[in-house]
C-alpha cells in the first residue's frame, strides 16, 4: 500500500530531532547516539476511495554523522549548523500514491471512475534543502523539495511551526503547518493521467494545492538511551483535493498516528 500520508509521518520521527540536542538519553561525554533502532507502527485513515484505515508496522533507523544523517526515509548534509540555526542539503523518498488492487472498486465506481482503466501512482525521490530555527518562541521548518525521478515531475514546499514543552519526563510538541504541491505533482497524485483520460476516465486535474495541518508529537527518554515516541497528526484536504475522483467521499480531512520505541548506540 502506498499511503498519502506515510511519507510525513515518517519524517516526523520525534527521536531523530530530540537525539540532537542532548539529554537524558545521551552518551558519557553529553554527545547524542550516532545511531538509532527501533519498531514502530502506523495508524493512518486513508483519504482513497477504499482503503480505509491501515496499520503499518515499520523499522526505525537513524544515523548522525557530524554532518551527514540519516533519518527515516531522509538523509542530509548539514553545511552550517549553529544553537539556533540549521541548514541542510537533502534527499527524502516519497511514498504518496496508490497501488490501484488497494482501492475500493465499489467507492470508484461511485465517484464515475471504473479501476480497470487506471494505474498505479509511483514511489519517487524528492531533493532539496531543509531549514531549521529554533529559540525561546518555538521552532520552525522550511522543506523545499523537487521530484529528481520525473515521477510526478513537480515540486513541495512546506513550513511547521511548533512548540517544545516538557511533560512528564518527555518533551511534547505541538505543531501545525501547511504543505504546497505544485500542479505537476498535484495532479499526478489527485488527479487522472492523460492516458487515463484517453480510455474514458474523467479529465479531473486540482492543479496546485495547499494542505494545511496540525499534530502532536512527544518524546520521552527512559532507561538507557531507550526512547518512545508518538505522532499524531490531521491534514485538512482542500476542495481540490476532496474532489478527486479518488478520494472517499465525503472525506474532508485525514488522521494518523505513529507509536514507536528506539535505541540510541
Amino acid at each position: 500500500m502506498k499511503s498519502l500520508f506515510f511519507p510525513a509521518l515518517v519524517s516526523l520521527i520525534a527521536f531523530n530531532v530530540s537525539a540532537q540536542e542532548g539529554g537524558p538519553g545521551d552518551g558519557p561525554q553529553g554527545e547524542p547516539p550516532r545511531w538509532g533502532v527501533g519498531l514502530g507502527a502506523i495508524l493512518n485513515d486513508s483519504p482513497y476511495a477504499g482503503e480505509g484505515t491501515r496499520v503499518l508496522p515499520i523499522p526505525l533507523l537513524t544515523y548522525q554523522g557530524e554532518n551527514f544523517y540519516f533519518r527515516g526515509i531522509t538523509a542530509g548534509w548539514t553545511f552550517t549548523r549553529s544553537e539556533s540555526f540549521e541548514l541542510s542539503a537533502i534527499a527524502k523518498f516519497r511514498f504518496d500514491g496508490f497501488s490501484v488492487d488497494d482501492l475500493g472498486k465499489e467507492e470508484l465506481a461511485s465517484n464515475g471512475v471504473y479501476y480497470q482503466l487506471l494505474e498505479d501512482r509511483d514511489f519517487g525521490l524528492d531533493a532539496g534543502m531543509n531549514l531549521k530555527w529554533s529559540g525561546s518562541a518555538g521552532e520552525i521548518e522550511v522543506e523545499l523539495l523537487a521530484d529528481i525521478t520525473d515521477t510526478s515531475g513537480g515540486q513541495e514546499a512546506s513550513i511547521q511551526y511548533g512548540y517544545p514543552m516538557q511533560l512528564g519526563g518527555g518533551m511534547l510538541t505541538p505543531n501545525a503547518g501547511v504543505t504546497w504541491l505544485s500542479e505537476d505533482m498535484a495532479n499526478y497524485y489527485y488527479g487522472t493521467l492523460d492516458e487515463e483520460v484517453a480510455r474514458g476516465v474523467i479529465n479531473y486535474k486540482p492543479g496546485a494545492v495547499t494542505i494545511p495541518h496540525v499534530g502532536i508529537n512527544y518524546f520521552r527518554p527512559f532507561g538507557n538511551n531507550w526512547s518512545l515516541m508518538t505522532t499524531v497528526k490531521y491534514s485538512m484536504l482542500p476542495d481540490e483535493i476532496q474532489d478527486s475522483p479518488f478520494v472517499e467521499a465525503d472525506t474532508s480531512g485525514s488522521a494518523s498516528i505513529l507509536i514507536g520505541i528506539a535505541k540510541g548506540f
